[in-house]
């Protein structure tokens, strides 16, 4: 069978015979218009305009795979649904009513949708390959996918615009301390997101500005992550803990619990005791990072910004207490890019939509077509395909399709679904 949202492709493309149309009751139906497709509550349809035996109506259309489901959803008792001028169904099995008792005409499409199509539908909804179509993507031209794959970026870009914006409600919109907020889940990479995010609610971000040398941002972030709550024989660990001591009095600070941090199965540049290093050498220099990202205007001078590594400290240790062999912990190219996808570039996307400075919004995708491609099992599939990467915009655009189009199965509503769909069709 099919699911529901297939009618309302049906119908909304006219993808079924419309000529010699009737109602259940024998009325013949011409279509003026379909109606506005509504993706909310209500009728299915708004504003569509249909002739109905010798009366011109104009109201909405309700879509059901079977008539009894009106009633099913209570839509009897509805008063929404009393302006409804036809019920579409594929089989109609039972006669259904407004609130008013009256009679809804209704339009059966059991024996009106082609075949073909129906069994090109199911090729794609029942397909066991990860990317549905993968095998007909040969029919969709690259100028077509990539015009598609250009929508998909814009609208990943509104997907991370709705984390922000609410992060900036509950953040009484204040951007530095948003952005501050985002940059540290993501120096955490997936390991360790979550630890990192409770270090920056624990921090406040003014702190840090208050008290931006070197020692005392490093201190009071160590501190904060619960590292400093050990004894050892260590003189750089037994300064940074004595500053701590004096800021946690100062602004009655509440650490977090050290085992939340993971480090197994990291590699030693990953651990969070680095990463927490190259943070705070970042915000040393800059605590209102974002407006001075604002401050800049080139793609490149915003990546240099982020070229940080740890302290010297770090440069032998990659743990308190325990020395390792020289070496610099710079911040590599793969936490860089993953921050300027993830953070930097939807910053100033949201930036430039609610100031209303396209400058922004350019400088974001400027970002995105300069930054490398993604290396992951997602980009991995698509090459398997065909499908090259060159930057970071082609791979959000394509880690949009799959996880929101291709993984829920909604093809009906990609481009390129449609396309394979939309062959042309005998009347």
């Amino acid at each position: 069978m099919f699911k529901e949202d297939f009618l309302h492709y049906i119908w909304k493309f006219k993808r079924f015979k419309t000529q010699h149309l009737v109602t259940t009751n024998g009325e013949t139906i011409q279509i003026v218009k379909v109606g506005v497709h509504n993706q909310d509550s209500g009728p299915d349809f708004f504003n569509a305009q249909l002739k109905i035996g010798n009366t011109t109506w104009a109201g909405n259309v309700e879509i059901h795979l079977k008539s009894s489901d009106w009633n099913a959803h209570l839509h009897q008792k509805d008063k929404a649904y009393d302006n409804v001028i036809l019920h579409v169904v594929y089989e109609d099995n039972a006669e259904v009513k407004n609130t008013n008792n009256n009679l809804i005409p209704t339009l059966e499409l059991k024996e009106n949708i082609d075949l073909d199509l129906l069994h090109h539908y199911h090729q794609l909804i029942y397909s066991k390959n990860k990317i549905p179509c993968g095998n007909q993507l040969n029919k969709v031209t690259t100028f077509e996918f990539n015009n598609w794959l250009e929508r998909l970026l814009l609208e990943r870009l509104e997907r991370k615009t709705i984390l922000i914006t609410n992060h900036l409600k509950q953040n009484k919109n204040n951007l530095d301390g948003t952005f501050y907020h985002f940059l540290f889940k993501y120096f955490g990479l997936n390991v360790n997101a979550i630890p990192f995010e409770q270090l920056a609610q624990n921090t406040p971000l003014k702190i840090i500005e208050k008290h931006p040398q070197q020692i005392s941002v490093e201190a009071l972030l160590y501190g904060q992550a619960g590292f400093l709550n050990d004894d050892l024989n260590d003189e750089y660990f037994q300064r940074l803990k004595k500053e701590y001591a004096f800021l946690q009095a100062k602004f009655q600070l509440q650490a977090i619990d050290k085992v939340t941090w993971k480090f197994s199965k990291l590699r030693p540049s990953n651990f969070p005791t680095i990463r927490i290093s190259q943070l705070a050498m970042l915000l040393k220099s800059h605590p209102r990072l974002f407006s001075k990202i604002l401050e800049l205007k080139e793609v490149k001078s915003i990546q240099q910004l982020f070229k940080t590594e740890a302290s010297a400290y770090w440069s032998t240790h990659y743990q308190f207490g325990v020395e390792a062999n020289s070496k610099p912990k710079k911040v590599g190219k793969t936490l860089l890019n993953n921050l300027i996808i993830n953070v930097v570039a939807p910053f100033l996307f949201v930036y430039g939509k609610q100031h209303q400075q396209e400058k922004y919004i350019h400088l974001a995708l400027q970002l995105l077509e300069q930054t490398p491609a993604e290396a992951n099992s997602i980009i991995t599939n698509w090459k398997a395909l065909g499908i090259e990467s060159s930057n970071a915009a082609k791979t959000q655009a394509l880690i949009e399709l799959k996880n929101n189009y291709c993984t829920p199965k909604k093809c009906l509503s990609c481009y390129v679904g449609n396309k394979l769909l939309n062959s042309p069709f005998k009347n």
